[in-house]
């Protein structure tokens, strides 16, 4: 009886999960036919399953933003990019992409859940600078199109989890490098949760480092994609959330980021909480205190200007 309810709550989440996306506009990133780098193969094909409430999606070639909008009288002029996680390998869309979209809708900030491609050599080349590309086109069409969905091209942050928030990390250090590289791709501000920051061996996430390098991988990619490294003046704000029981990414990720932004003199504030573990997002019942971050980030985006 409580396996059949398990399955009848995970099948309404899928269905409202599949209803909010059907409402939004679903924007292409590039061009039909002229994705960079892509390599044409029917072998690698795009999937979606629901287990245990989780939605992941795998083998992602085409890349989409889904863009949730508020109402023309609600709307604050902010936006935010999400970067669902998945170490690289799947997204969690719904969790870590629609269900903090619709949070943000409802308090007038514009949220677009970026649906990037998965590093797959059989799919594209140079599989490492892929993720940061799709990042850098979605932050562009966001701007461009800035006066149709009520943004102010100067409130665009981005948010991330786990390797999704590697990836934002990533756009927040590298916008002004390598392919694509433009101001229009730099993030005003970043949200990053329970992060992967960096590649080195002693606190890096292994599946999501070898997961982006793949066969590529070498001492100057891992330095090169290690993001407390590469922090300057030029890198936005960011808003950090991490639980020190996370056994999958440790704790020192979010921290080396933090001190890397502190002494740049780049404002960060950063909550550490005791219990939460991995991949909670704001399914947060039975872990403690992890359930107020939503209230702490909402502090932090009206101090900064951000939110009303």
């Amino acid at each position: 009886m409580k396996k059949d309810l398990r399955t009848l709550l995970t099948a309404g989440l899928s269905v409202l999960a599949l209803t909010a996306m059907a409402q939004n506009e679903v924007v292409p990133l590039w061009p039909e036919g002229k994705v960079p780098n892509a390599i044409q193969n029917s072998a690698v094909v795009e999937k979606s399953e629901t287990t245990n409430g989780i939605m992941r999606i795998s083998g992602v070639t085409v890349p989409t933003m889904t863009a949730y909008i508020p109402a023309k009288d609600k709307a604050t002029g902010a936006a935010v990019m999400i970067c669902p996680g998945g170490g690289y390998a799947i997204l969690a869309a719904q969790h870590e992409g629609s269900e903090l979209a619709e949070w943000f809708k409802e308090r007038g900030i514009a949220a677009f859940v970026l649906k990037y491609r998965l590093p797959n050599a059989k799919a594209m080349t140079n599989q490492h600078e892929v993720p940061l590309m799709d990042a850098m086109q979605g932050m562009k069409l966001i701007r461009q199109n800035a006066g149709k969905w009520n943004v102010d091209a100067n409130k665009v942050g981005v948010m991330g989890f786990s390797a999704g928030g590697h990836l934002a990390a990533t756009l927040s250090t590298h916008f002004n490098k390598g392919a694509g590289a433009s101001e229009d791709a730099k993030p005003n501000f970043s949200i990053l949760l329970y992060p992967v920051i960096s590649f080195q061996p002693a606190i890096s996430h292994g599946g999501s480092r070898d997961n982006l390098l793949g066969a590529a991988k070498s001492d100057e990619l891992i330095r090169y994609y290690s993001n407390e490294l590469q922090v300057d003046a030029s890198t936005p704000p960011a808003f950090l959330v991490h639980a020190e029981d996370d056994t999958a990414v440790p704790v020192e990720n979010s921290i080396e980021y933090y001190l890397a932004l502190k002494k740049n003199k780049i404002p960060v504030e950063m909550h550490l909480y005791p219990r939460g573990g991995h991949g909670f997002s704001m399914r947060t019942d039975g872990k403690g205190s992890v359930a107020n971050w939503p209230v702490a980030m909402e502090g932090w985006l009206q101090a900064m200007g951000w939110m009303k």
